[in-house]
């Protein structure tokens, strides 16, 4: 087998395990919340924000009003809003000290991680848990991966955005072809 080919199937097999052991009720809550809200904000930090970039872009397709924390026409947040936070260990200090600033305006907080008892905790009202594989600091367990550091949960992260993005189609009975209505077309 070729180093490509064997590469290849290590990844994809880790992200099968990965994606089958996320608890299916919070993957539900999740897809409640982001319903309901009036807006979603998003916020992490390196791959986990180009991932959690790539979901907001998504579910803006669907017709959810999305902003990334930090966007120059980022709105400002209130109680009706959700904010999605992405931190693998759940201790990342900018995600943290946005997570704060969301609850002192009541908005609703859903972190998305791999270890549920940690600093981001006391900031998020749900979690929903990705194991991919655990940082070394960590006594949490994960799925383990060939990858370098955190990759896993960052394809993970992607790969569950789009997981909620499809279970929301699904919902709503979407006409795939109607989305084009909401694809960038300045391109």
């Amino acid at each position: 087998m070729s180093e490509y080919y064997e590469a290849q199937k290590d990844i994809v097999s880790e992200l099968g395990k990965t994606l089958e052991r996320v608890d299916p009720e919070e993957t539900n809550k999740l897809v409640e919340e982001i319903k309901k809200a009036d807006k979603v904000f998003f916020v992490a930090v390196g791959r986990v924000l180009l991932s959690l970039k790539s979901v907001a872009k998504r579910l803006a397709h669907l017709g959810v009003d999305c902003y990334i924390v930090g966007q120059v026409t980022e709105p400002a947040i209130t109680e009706n809003d959700l904010l999605i936070v992405g931190s693998g260990s759940g201790g990342t200090a900018f995600p943290l000290a946005i997570a704060e600033k969301a609850k002192q305006y009541d908005a609703t907080v859903f972190h998305i991680g791999r270890n549920p008892e940690c600093p981001m905790a006391e900031f998020s009202d749900f979690f929903v848990r990705i194991p991919a594989s655990k940082e070394a600091n960590l006594e949490v367990e994960g799925v383990e991966s060939v990858q370098p550091m955190t990759s896993l949960f960052e394809q993970a992260l992607l790969l569950f955005g789009d997981t909620i993005a499809l279970m929301m189609v699904r919902e709503r009975d979407i006409e795939m072809e109607s989305l084009w209505q909401y694809h960038a077309n300045l391109e």
